[in-house]
């Protein structure tokens, strides 16, 4: 099947490793050029190796997604590299493990930047780009707690519900414009991140017993990969998906008890 992404600029936030990573490759080998950025230098370059093996232009930057005037920049540095931007990828943001009690106000303050000022703060700035250009595709990640809430992960539930419902508003917002938002939901995908919440809740269980039983809830018994969702995502920002907008997507293997 050809997705149409052939040439088109693409811009994914957290591109250095795990789903980022995942997605970015996805996309280059759809003949994407390519806009990624993350915090880590080391791991951005090793990344940037892999997609420029892939073929397409990339550029890149190490950018901090909870600074605003950082985003301004390697936004207007990929446009002007690249020729313009047709969608955006905003993959930033990781788990906060903690329930009410044990959530101090700095940590809900980080994890709210992080996830929904991220997401507000790309959006914006890709969105003169996107204009000019006559329309464009935005997919943000986010998770299926924000519709399935967990005490365990309390400030991720909380915040991913709040970057749905302005991943639904912006939709209707952008619509006439030819500009389609949509959701894509995980739950449990293997990361390094997994490996740090188990190094933190069960440092004591090996990790494949760990990951067996979290995976205990999902219908299909097993974390997704990372490539499997970078499907998803490259068919939504995919001219197949012209007709997709407003859309909250799981891919979580069924995880996630709501209709």
């Amino acid at each position: 099947m050809d997705l149409g992404l052939r040439g088109k600029k693409a811009m994914v936030t957290g591109a250095s490793r795990g789903l980022g990573r995942a997605i970015a490759l996805e996309l280059a080998g759809e003949g994407c050029d390519l806009a990624v950025c993350a915090r880590g230098e080391a791991h951005l370059a090793e990344a940037v190796d892999q997609f420029e093996g892939a073929g397409g232009a990339v550029f890149s930057e190490v950018v901090v997604v909870t600074q605003p005037g950082e985003i301004a920049e390697f936004v207007e540095g990929a446009a002007a590299a690249l020729g313009g931007i047709d969608a955006l990828v905003n993959n930033a943001g990781g788990a906060t493990p903690g329930n009410f009690e044990s959530l101090t106000e700095e940590q809900w303050r980080a994890d709210i930047d992080v996830k929904l000022f991220s997401m507000i703060r790309c959006c914006r700035e890709v969105l003169p780009h996107m204009r000019a250009r006559g329309g464009g595709r935005m997919v943000n990640i986010n998770a299926v707690y924000g519709r399935y809430p967990h005490p365990d992960f309390f400030a991720t539930s909380v915040n991913r519900a709040a970057c749905l419902s302005f991943t639904k508003a912006l939709s209707f917002e952008l619509g006439p414009e030819n500009i389609l938002v949509n959701s894509v939901n995980i739950g449990f995908v293997e990361s390094s991140q997994w490996e740090r919440i188990r190094q933190r809740r069960a440092p004591d269980l090996e990790p494949e017993e760990f990951f067996r039983r979290t995976a205990a809830e999902v219908p299909l018994g097993r974390f997704g990969k990372a490539d499997e969702v970078a499907a998803v995502v490259a068919f939504l920002l995919s001219e197949r998906a012209s007709y997709v907008t407003g859309a909250s997507i799981d891919v979580a293997g069924g995880f996630g008890r709501y209709l």
